[in-house]
């Protein structure tokens, strides 16, 4: 089975780099399931429901999300019967659920949605023992993992734990796209942040003069996208029958 998981979306430009690129590479991979955190495409904070469902009409099987999972507090109102998955970490009374299970031909896939808590800043269960309970509940032939997090640290440490225990560990968040995809010694394909689809020359998908001014003077501002034009697209395309992942990364 191909598997395509594409980084952070922010705000438009990262719709359109979606509908720019996605069609050529569904050409080339032939993905069977695409996956996508879009915890930032709503202009950089959360999600809509029509812009849910204009991923729906993409192809996208399950969106993920992150931090700003309820930036935008209209996704209370559909986010249970969707397939959008917030971090399981969350508390139980949180709307929404951490993980969900599709199947594609005779094989279940299940996708799995954790946040890391070092420089993250929210309260948060363990990330390493909520995957412990989670697989303990399922039974898929596949499972994936999407593990938002700040620190590169945690979200190998993560890796090594569920080593031959999931499919895949992929790292949102930091929007910035590593080197570092690989497969760990018992089969596990990881890499440490996927990276964004968005605009090439902001700062991480935000206009880059107010964060710069930010870093300038300490004055807290409202951050906004960045809507210049240049975009870069960046996903991982898995391949579960080798294993083998690697990283797709456009750059106009």
């Amino acid at each position: 089975m191909k598997i395509l998981f594409i980084g952070d979306v922010f705000g438009s430009r990262g719709m359109e780099a979606l509908y720019k690129y996605l069609p050529k590479i569904k050409q080339e991979h032939k993905p069977n399931l695409i996956f996508l955190n879009g915890e930032n495409i709503d202009r950089g904070f959360g999600i809509s429901e029509s812009i849910y469902k204009e991923l729906m009409k993409l192809g996208i099987s399950v969106v993920t999300l992150g931090n700003h999972s309820f930036s935008k507090r209209e996704i209370i109102n559909f986010i249970d019967d969707s397939n959008i998955i917030r971090p399981a970490n969350y508390a139980d009374s949180i709307p929404g659920k951490g993980y969900i299970t599709i199947k594609f031909n005779d094989k279940l896939v299940t996708v799995i949605n954790l946040m890391g808590r070092i420089f993250m800043g929210d309260p948060l269960d363990n990330p390493f023992k909520k995957a412990d309970e989670i697989l303990e509940k399922i039974d898929s032939d596949y499972v994936i993992v999407d593990m938002h997090a700040e620190a590169s640290s945690e979200k190998i440490a993560l890796a090594h734990y569920l080593d031959g225990r999931v499919t895949a560990v992929v790292g949102t968040h930091t929007h910035v796209p590593t080197a570092d995809a690989m497969v760990f010694p018992k089969g596990t394909m990881y890499i440490s942040d996927i990276g964004m689809s968005g605009t090439k020359y902001g700062i991480i998908g935000a206009d880059k003069d107010i964060i710069v001014s930010k870093f300038l003077d300490g004055m807290p501002r409202r951050i906004k996208e960045d809507l210049s034009s240049t975009l870069q697209f960046n996903a991982v395309i898995m391949d579960t029958d080798i294993p083998q992942i690697k990283s797709i990364n456009i750059y106009e």
